[in-house]
């Protein structure tokens, strides 16, 4: 099977999505945040509704009013670069509000997150005038030479019931890690909350394929993992038909082909529906 790129960082706004869970009424959650222009863009904003609302994730327990999410991927680097790039783009979320100083600077908190701890850049920290706190499992803040309250989530040290989502953007997952989340996903009420869990699953499945090759022989399990996988295979496999077609069209086209006798190639090749073919040919 041909390799594709782990979407972590999508998966890390699911996870989020269900670790402030109890509370995302009353959050406002802009995933890919755009700074004025396309490089400058934080992967994930939580905006509290009211500022008022207290958050009962451990890691909600630092937000503010405005909520700026850095996420690593276990395959990218955490370093004191990363950190700044992380405080300038709160300075610039702070500076491009609206009217002179609408957001607030004591209302605007940095979190960055990635599954090992970065000691390099603790140690960096500390020795720079910064004090480092472990204020829960895998939450720490930094305090000192900063100007907004920041914290740094290992989430390989968060506790696995209360962050199971966060705890599955990993590529060193046990079987029973992936087994206990599905068993999650199962229990789930709302079609939201299972999309979510699902799209943390995709990228714990692909990233975890060894395990998950040793749960598959396990039929009810395989079925749960093809009720999952199925959607998004299908996507993908919609997605390159899609291409073919349009690839198709545009050869005939460069071979001088009418669009009514390529309407008609494609609609035969292809079992489409007349609507169907005139989007491509109108490349809709």
């Amino acid at each position: 099977m041909k390799e594709t790129k782990i979407q972590w960082h999508s998966a890390f706004v699911s996870a989020m999505n269900l670790d402030l869970g109890p509370d995302r009424d009353d959050l406002i959650f802009e995933k890919e945040y755009n700074l004025n222009t396309k490089p400058l863009e934080i992967d994930l904003l939580v905006i509290k509704k009211a500022g008022f609302v207290q958050i009962a994730s451990e890691i909600g327990k630092l937000f503010k009013g405005h909520n700026i999410m850095e996420y690593k991927s276990p395959e990218d680097h955490l370093d004191i670069d990363t950190f700044y790039k992380t405080l300038a783009y709160a300075c610039l979320y702070k500076s491009y509000g609206k009217t002179v100083d609408a957001v607030k600077a004591e209302d605007i908190t940095i979190s960055i997150l990635r599954e090992a701890k970065p000691i390099e850049l603790f140690r960096y920290l500390e020795g720079h005038g910064c004090k480092v706190t472990k204020a829960y499992g895998g939450v720490y803040y930094v305090e000192g030479k900063t100007w907004f309250p920041t914290q740094i989530v290992v989430t390989g040290e968060l506790d696995q019931d209360a962050h199971i989502w966060l705890k599955g953007l990993s590529g060193n997952l046990e079987k029973g890690d992936i087994q206990k989340m599905m068993a999650e996903r199962n229990h789930m009420t709302e079609k939201a909350d299972r999309e979510l869990a699902d799209s943390v699953l995709e990228v714990s499945i692909s990233a975890n394929r060894t395990i998950v090759e040793e749960l598959i022989g396990d039929e009810s399990m395989y079925e749960a993992l093809m009720e999952i996988m199925e959607p998004r295979i299908k996507q993908r496999e919609d997605a390159i038909m899609k291409k073919g077609i349009q690839d198709t069209v545009d050869t005939l086209r460069d071979f001088g082909h009418k669009d009514a006798e390529i309407k008609t190639a494609i609609i035969k090749r292809y079992n489409l529906s007349l609507e169907e073919a005139e989007d491509y040919i109108q490349n809709k």
